[in-house]
């Protein structure tokens, strides 16, 4: 996936738009801080989030942390594979390792950070 079309959270999420569907991830930063990942909580297809609202969670043999959805919609399909294989999302999070897939219920938040302020963000960490 191409970095430059993605959004960002301060929170270290990741979001690719086409259309009314979106898909989310973690970025590689989130996942290097973590590390060493021993559990992912996923959500049911169908749930519907607000953007900003926990859809589950990440831990690691150093923290807890929620997964916030950068975007309002209905979830339509989780990426199971991660469930069984923490390594996908560590190898690869940009693009094996997304998390949901969400159909758009509301405009993509104008908040979002593109990538140059993301790496901004990085770099002040």
């Amino acid at each position: 996936m191409d970095k430059n079309t993605l959004r960002y959270t301060p929170s270290h999420e990741w979001v690719y738009v086409d259309g009314d569907a979106a898909t989310v991830g973690i970025t590689d930063h989130a996942v290097k801080a973590l590390t060493d990942l021993v559990y992912i909580e996923l959500p049911e297809v169908g749930r519907t989030l607000a953007a900003n609202e926990a859809f589950g969670e990440v831990e690691s043999v150093k923290a807890v942390s929620d997964l916030l959805s950068p975007v309002a919609g209905e979830i339509v399909e989780v990426n199971s594979e991660i469930a069984d294989n923490l390594d996908v999302l560590t190898a690869d999070p940009f693009a094996r390792g997304w998390l949901i897939k969400l159909r758009l219920t509301a405009p993509v938040p104008t908040s979002l950070l593109d990538r140059a302020a993301y790496e901004k963000l990085e770099e002040g960490e």
